[in-house]
């Protein structure tokens, strides 16, 4: 493929080559060959109980105790709970296109599996290599904020146990947390016990959580209604900000959601994915989203908006109504919301490694399953070793935003993904040669889909050969539907560039935006016409999104929106990342990709 140091057209070609999706049969014998040949998979273990306990756990963090007070206050006000509504709708437009790929492609990766089957290779690094570092600083940042919580149970920062406290070292602008390394290593050596182990563990703090969320939601709407709710008394009205205060309100809640995608990540070990991970899923953010709600409408109403403490919102909101006791209950919350957070942090970075490493683009031993728990315990151990260094020199506060980047990136791809999946679909077919479901075959029938497309149309939609005339003109539509799926991207990306650049002059930004905004309605209508692919139907089983195209045209617009918003520092340190993360793909994953040796040969759509 390479001559010399030049790259030919076949090099470039690599970077979107894409991976089929394999059925059920040969996607279980890939698997136990992706383990060094020992037959050994990761073992399907999960139900609907694990799987809402997993994503109710990753979701529900300390931050709900801090984000009621600090939205209240500027942005919605008494509207707070319609704030927290309309993310949670936001929210399940993801949740939705997740709940229809996972059903498809059952497989450790989430994310980065999806978007290496429709997208391509090069787009799929990136998100795995973003999702890695999404979960690793996100770890590091639960670990450390679980020191200051535990602070009030020992009378104060300064009464803590030496292992605990945050230590200051000369030479070290930050102080060192032992206790948040020591928290990491103890989950990494949960995990590595076992899936079912540390999904039972992971639902018992979860449920102790809910008991306290509970509390607040029971102990404070007692407290309202002796009171008389004063917090609703305000002079202002229900919408102090208006409208906009709302919706800004919406964009920060929406973080409040992330967490239900590491359901996802444990796909390969459900026992039944086609039903039991769209049922986990639709769970965990009902459930979050019915907690979240029902909590800002008892604090909210203890209190008036704008005198709540921004810290402590609810414990402050109990201490004025000579509640003080509850702030240890209320703090012992905070506590399991924020251990069962790491674990939800932790758990899925290794399986998004282990998937990395069966697809050749990061060093196979990552891949090794371990024979009795079943679980990818050197891909665990590495990277909860990483998330534990971090975690205990760094005061990862800084780089919290950059969790958001792969998150939401993640996001704008699996909602691209399905509308590929759902009108142009990569094509699959089962050729002689290496046994099914091995990787070779897996590879050799990814490049025959790859070549089928090639020869039978170029970029631009122009078909050159094809042997019969109904699959010319299903071709046709294909290519139709991708440079459609091309123009919604584009459009939604110059869209909300002119809505987020509001130094713009005020009539190019709005010129920009209705020509911007005719090109994204045109499109999602031009490809509405078009229609979806029979036979990506015929097969799909399980779980399918709703109101496709115009739901997934929506999710990329939120999540692109988000984007835009996270600040330039954010990406200067995310680009940093993924650049480094884009060298490593060009210098080893490219060359060491198990679809490196493919035989490309003509299919015929089917």
């Amino acid at each position: 493929m390479q001559q010399g140091n030049r790259l030919s057209w076949s090099d470039l070609q690599s970077l979107a080559r894409r991976k089929p999706a394999a059925s059920s049969s040969d996607r279980d014998a890939a698997e136990a060959a992706a383990d060094g040949g020992n037959g050994r998979g990761l073992a399907k273990a999960l139900s609907v109980p694990h799987l809402t306990a997993i994503g109710v756990g990753s979701t529900i963090g300390a931050g709900i105790y801090v984000l009621v007070g600090t939205v209240a206050r500027e942005h919605a006000g008494p509207a707070l709970t319609v704030s927290f509504l309309i993310a949670g709708i936001a929210a399940a437009l993801s949740a939705l296109c997740y709940a229809e790929l996972s059903c498809r492609f059952p497989s450790a990766g989430s994310a980065y599996h999806y978007s290496y089957i429709c997208i391509g290779e090069s787009v799929a690094w990136l998100i795995g290599w973003a999702l890695i570092l999404e979960y690793t600083i996100g770890g590091s940042t639960v670990a450390r904020g679980i020191s200051p919580n535990l602070a009030l149970f020992f009378g104060g920062q300064d009464n803590l146990p030496f292992f605990l406290a945050q230590v200051h070292i000369k030479g070290l602008d930050t102080a060192v947390d032992p206790c948040a390394a020591i928290l990491v290593l103890i989950v990494t050596a949960l995990l590595c016990l076992g899936i079912k182990e540390s999904s039972l563990v992971e639902g018992i703090i979860t449920i102790a959580n809910v008991a306290v969320m509970l509390f607040i939601i029971c102990a404070g709407g007692w407290l309202g209604f002796q009171n008389g709710w004063p917090g609703y008394n305000v002079p202002k009205s229900y919408f102090p900000n208006g409208a906009s205060g709302v919706f800004s309100g919406s964009a920060t809640l929406f973080f409040a959601y992330i967490g239900f995608d590491a359901v996802a990540s444990t796909a390969e070990e459900v026992k039944n994915p086609q039903r039991d991970l769209p049922l986990g899923m639709g769970l965990t953010l009902s459930l979050c989203c019915f907690l979240y709600m029902m909590v800002s409408v008892v604090i909210v109403g203890l209190v008036p908006y704008y005198a709540m403490d921004p810290d402590t919102p609810i414990s402050s909101a109990f201490a004025q109504h000579g509640m003080q006791w509850a702030v240890y209950i209320i703090s012992s919350g905070a506590v399991l919301a924020l251990i069962a957070s790491l674990i939800g942090a932790i758990l899925p970075q290794p399986r998004i490694v282990m998937a990395m490493a069966r697809d050749g683009l990061l060093p196979p031993i990552f891949s090794a399953v371990d024979h009795r728990t079943q679980v990818p315990t050197l891909s665990t151990i590495l990277t909860g070793i990483c998330s534990a260094i971090l975690a205990f020199f760094m005061d990862v506060s800084q780089l919290a935003g950059m969790v958001s980047v792969g998150t939401l990136l993640a996001f704008t791809m699996v909602a691209i993904s399905v509308l590929i999946v759902r009108y142009a679909p990569p094509d699959e077919m089962q050729m002689e040669g290496p046994d099914p479901g091995s990787l070779e075959s897996l590879a050799s029938q990814a490049g025959q889909s790859e070549r089928d497309e090639d020869i039978l149309g170029d970029p631009f939609g122009n078909v050159q050969e094809g042997p019969t005339a109904s699959e010319v003109v299903n071709m046709v539509r294909r290519q139709k539907a991708k440079r459609c799926i091309i123009l919604v991207c584009i459009g939604v990306i110059i869209f909300v560039s002119a809505v987020s650049f509001s130094s713009l002059p005020f009539y190019i930004q709005h010129t920009i935006c209705a020509f911007s905004g005719l090109l994204l309605l045109g499109s999602t209508i031009a490809l509405s016409c078009i229609g979806q692919d029979k036979n990506s139907l015929r097969k799909m089983e399980g779980f399918m999104c709703p109101f496709v195209p115009i739901l997934p045209v929506c999710c990329i617009l939120i999540n692109v929106y988000l984007l835009m918003n996270l600040g330039s520092h954010t990406w200067i340190r995310v680009s940093v990342w993924l650049v480094a993360g884009a060298l490593i793909y060009l210098f080893y994953g490219r060359s060491h990709s198990s679809l490196t040796t493919t035989t490309y040969q003509r299919v015929s759509p089917a």
